[in-house]
């Protein structure tokens, strides 16, 4: 365990919350259909996406670090390590996410229809939301999932290629940056090119969710506000997105290490052009 160092807990940290807030960011939309405020809840959707987005580039110079302090006699099995347990924290992140899925879900409601009363005012909802009565205010809504909480929920609702995809998409971002600067290891002669491609990488997760997942369930929650959906299956849907997270953080465990390769095959490619 000596490859466990203060900056790695740290870091650890900072992708724990952002795995959490992306996690909980699913929870906008139920709240959303929920009050029948869909387009002020995708603008909260959208300041939380921003914050998560901000937050993992501001981690990624200290995942570098972890490089430049790695030991020259086993570099690379000292470095796996670290981005493994990187990896697992992601995993955390998005465990403590969906136990906190039902708590956000009220308390998003109220945040929404706060903001429609701000006029929109994003600094103003945040005074409002982050002072003590409020804060006082949102623990009474602290309630851990429940098996009451899957009621009716049926695996027919649940379309299993969306499900799929998103396992598959949320893997390609959890392990983006970290392959790419593993990569940088195992190919040292192309390393500044690999260690570059992380931000494509998150690119194209970020634009395959884009066009594949959120239009669909952002449609299905306009049904819901326009009577013309069952919110019920709606609710379905956001459990099934969030657990396909999940088991994308276990499959980025799985292709954290092809992942290298291949980025290393590809940046090999791009000095040979």
């Amino acid at each position: 365990m000596d490859f466990i160092t203060n900056n790695l807990l740290f870091i650890a940290l900072f992708i724990l919350i952002i795995h959490s807030i992306e996690t909980l960011a699913y929870a906008v939309r139920l709240s959303g259909a929920r009050v029948k405020l869909i387009a002020s809840a995708l603008s909260l959707f959208n300041v939380m996406v921003m914050v998560s987005r901000i937050a993992n580039m501001m981690q990624q110079p200290f995942t570098g670090k972890l490089i430049d302090r790695a030991p020259v006699h086993n570099t690379l099995e000292f470095v796996e390590a670290q981005f493994r347990f990187i990896i697992g924290a992601s995993t955390v992140g998005s465990i403590i996410g969906i136990l906190l899925l039902p708590t956000f879900v009220a308390v998003f409601s109220r945040a929404i229809v706060h903001l429609t009363e701000e006029r929109g005012s994003v600094p103003s909802l945040l005074r409002r939301i982050f002072s003590f009565y409020y804060i006082k205010r949102g623990v009474t809504h602290f309630s851990l999932p429940k098996f009451s909480y899957l009621k009716n929920t049926k695996i027919s609702d649940i379309p299993i290629r969306l499900f799929l995809i998103n396992i598959v998409i949320t893997a390609i971002y959890t392990i983006g940056v970290l392959s790419a600067l593993y990569s940088a290891l195992l190919s040292p002669d192309s390393g500044y090119t690999s260690a570059m491609a992380s931000g494509l990488i998150n690119g194209i997760a970020t634009i395959l969710l884009v066009i594949f997942i959120d239009p669909k369930i952002s449609v299905m929650a306009d049904d819901v506000v326009n009577q013309r959906g069952d919110y019920q299956q709606l609710k379905n849907i956001s459990i099934m997105m969030v657990a396909s997270r999940l088991l994308g953080t276990l499959l980025a465990q799985l292709l954290f290490i092809p992942g290298a390769h291949y980025i290393g095959w590809f940046s090999k490619f791009i000095l040979n052009l």
